[in-house]
């Protein structure tokens, strides 16, 4: 599983080069269009033949970087999934509430993440040390709210509403809260 701070980089790389084209090639247009007797229409073809190119780019970004995305297969093929650790986890009254004081997570794990609202919509995010966020989800009161995960590096994480709930959500964090262990590369 790619790390997500790896794929948040790649396709900030990659999205930004493309939107750079583009933006280009609307500043051409513009400087064509506000300077007198310069201007000269596009022809269709070279009008459309752009915008197939721009189609064909932007999903073949998305077809790209799908593969990347780190909880994309373990969400999809769900029933092919071993699932080696369930914690049940209770939010209400702006609290998390979880089964022991730190979870504790073994390198390689699939662990999944089920999580219940008892009376608000909240998140539900795991961030490093740097705050930098690992996953996140909504978790909606009286809707199963789940994600899977595999953890490939050791860390100490915190889990924190991703949600505004009020003023109260801002100081829903729960420090060092998931603990990793076990991995050798990478660590």
């Amino acid at each position: 599983m790619v790390d997500s701070s790896m794929v948040l980089w790649g396709q900030t790389l990659l999205y930004t080069a493309y939107a750079l084209a583009v933006l280009a090639v609307m500043a051409g247009f513009a400087y064509k269009v506000s300077h007198a007797g310069k201007y000269a229409a596009v022809p269709p073809k070279l009008f459309f033949a752009f915008a197939g190119l721009l189609v064909v780019v932007g999903v073949s970004l998305h077809l790209v970087t799908y593969s990347t995305i780190p909880w994309a297969s373990l969400d999809l093929n769900p029933g092919n999934t071993q699932i080696d650790k369930t914690f049940e986890i209770t939010v209400a009254d702006h609290e998390f509430t979880l089964p022991q004081d730190r979870l504790q997570i073994d390198c390689g794990d699939v662990v999944k993440f089920d999580v219940i609202s008892r009376d608000l919509t909240y998140g539900f995010g795991l961030f490093r040390k740097d705050n930098s966020m690992v996953f996140q989800m909504q978790v909606l009161p009286g809707h199963p709210n789940d994600i899977l995960w595999r953890f490939e590096k050791n860390g100490v994480y915190s889990i924190r509403s991703t949600e505004y709930s009020g003023p109260e959500g801002a100081h829903m964090v729960v420090p060092d809260s998931v603990v990793v262990t076990g991995c050798t590369a990478g660590s």
